[in-house]
């Protein structure tokens, strides 16, 4: 059973980084691109939409939202973008993992919940 979980978490990430590069191919369309932006970097990043500690709901985003959301891009992109996309992202999955790319990405989110703080407290103080 552990094995089945640990395998199907590391496709999931696969397909993250495959939807990353659908995003970034020039040959897919406005919309899918878009809607692939925005779920590999969710998929992608530290900070979840239902934290993880909640029990059973934290999970439901990684079990459900996201496979649906990669399964919807895949379906909308062209045969050969998603065989260009996938092979990119089995050579990138191939390399070493960075620290320093997870504590730029750390602290871009860390700057938007500062900046959307800062907003949300100016529109209260008026």
């Amino acid at each position: 059973m552990i094995r089945k979980l640990k395998e199907s978490a590391r496709r999931i990430k696969h397909d993250a980084l495959t939807v990353y590069f659908i995003a970034r191919n020039p040959d897919t369309p406005i919309f899918v691109k878009l809607l692939a932006l925005a779920i590999a970097a969710y998929a992608l990043s530290p900070i979840d939409l239902i934290p993880d500690f909640i029990p059973v709901l934290g999970y439901l985003d990684d079990v459900i939202l996201l496979p649906l959301g990669i399964m919807l891009v895949i379906k909308l992109t062209p045969v050969l973008v998603i065989e260009v996309s996938r092979a990119r992202a089995a050579e990138v999955a191939a390399q070493p993992v960075s620290n320093g790319a997870a504590a730029v990405v750390i602290v871009v989110w860390l700057l938007c919940a500062w900046a959307f703080g800062y907003w949300l407290l100016g529109m209260v103080g008026t």
